[in-house]
């Protein structure tokens, strides 16, 4: 009986030893935090002083059939909605170069096409000024709950992507693809479109189109995303370009352009235009921010006002 114990306790320490082995991995803890002064004519406080801090756990490992499974956490002051709490974006992707990676995103994940969706100028409106009277809605089907499927390398410099939102009142999901070319030294192009059919009675597309270009010290960017909804005053299309020039490896300067045609709008489109410099030494960046927008009260029939900001920060790395 003896025997059969010693037997027993040795493959039960075997197996736990082989297991071990499966999933080890490696588990890292990073962080970022900001210091910030703004100054903006929408603001009645005038100047403002702000900070920002978040801690980003990640973990990966290695299966014995070679997939590695990575997962990240992100602890926030304030999760991406705005609401108090600090448990914020987060995800598990399981990875293989023969069969691509498949990611679950739990919170905060963006679609195939809204991957892609941040302006050539680097979103200068929605970052800065925003948009108060007809909301910025030029994403489809993001969020909680969300499949992300990216294909292995089928040939040098192609990337696709698909995705799938399962949540929603209409319990009917929504899909998203996308892809991207960057088979030429510099250039990047992308193209992607998404749905979303979340809500009971209404329905919404995106498509979004991307391309840069890097020569030498000067890249070139254009980007434009049309959002289409069942209701035609939600309907947007936003047209962006930027030009940055890199001065040193520390030093680099840009400016950008924005035009929000809005369905409804009364008036002009809202024009915004900005500029940014930024200083990078190790871990630290400085930065100057300015912009201006014009006929920002685009949808009032009696107002069309100008705004404008700028931002002084010092963000960190860790």
């Amino acid at each position: 009986m003896k025997n059969i114990r010693k037997i027993g306790l040795t493959a039960l320490a075997g197996s736990l030893v082989a297991s071990s082995v499966a999933v080890a991995g490696e588990l890292s803890v990073t962080g970022s935090a900001s210091m910030k002064v703004i100054n903006s004519s929408q603001s009645a406080a005038g100047k403002t002083v702000g900070m920002a801090n978040s801690v980003y756990m990640a973990g990966s490992g290695e299966l014995d059939n070679g997939m590695t499974v990575s997962m990240s956490f992100e602890l926030d002051q304030a999760n991406a909605d705005g609401a108090a709490g600090v448990y914020d974006n987060h995800y598990v992707k399981v990875a293989s170069d023969s069969l691509g990676s498949l990611t679950v995103h739990g919170h905060g994940g963006s679609n195939a096409a809204a991957a892609l969706d941040t302006t050539a100028a680097g979103d200068l409106w929605d970052n800065t000024l925003g948009i108060s009277s007809n909301d910025d809605t030029d994403t489809a089907a993001s969020g909680n709950g969300l499949v992300v499927y990216t294909l292995p390398t089928l040939a040098e410099g192609v990337a696709i992507s698909a995705s799938y939102a399962s949540d929603g009142e209409n319990h009917e999901g929504s899909t998203g693809y996308s892809l991207t070319y960057t088979g030429v030294e510099g250039l990047s192009v992308s193209y992607g479109k998404a749905d979303d059919n979340g809500t009971v009675g209404a329905d919404a597309d995106q498509t979004v189109m991307k391309a840069s270009y890097a020569y030498g010290p000067i890249t070139v960017g254009y980007s434009n995303s049309e959002y289409g909804h069942t209701t035609a005053a939600n309907d947007q299309d936003v047209t962006s370009y930027n030009v940055s020039y890199t001065v040193s490896d520390a030093i680099s300067v840009s400016y950008g352009e924005e035009t929000f045609d809005m369905a409804g709008a009364t008036t002009a489109d809202i024009e915004v235009s900005g500029y940014t410099v930024s200083y990078t030494s190790g871990g630290m960046t400085l930065s100057a921010m300015g912009v201006k927008a014009d006929d920002v009260d685009m949808l009032s029939a009696t107002a069309n006002n100008d705004n404008e900001m700028w931002k002084l920060a010092a963000s960190f790395a860790f």
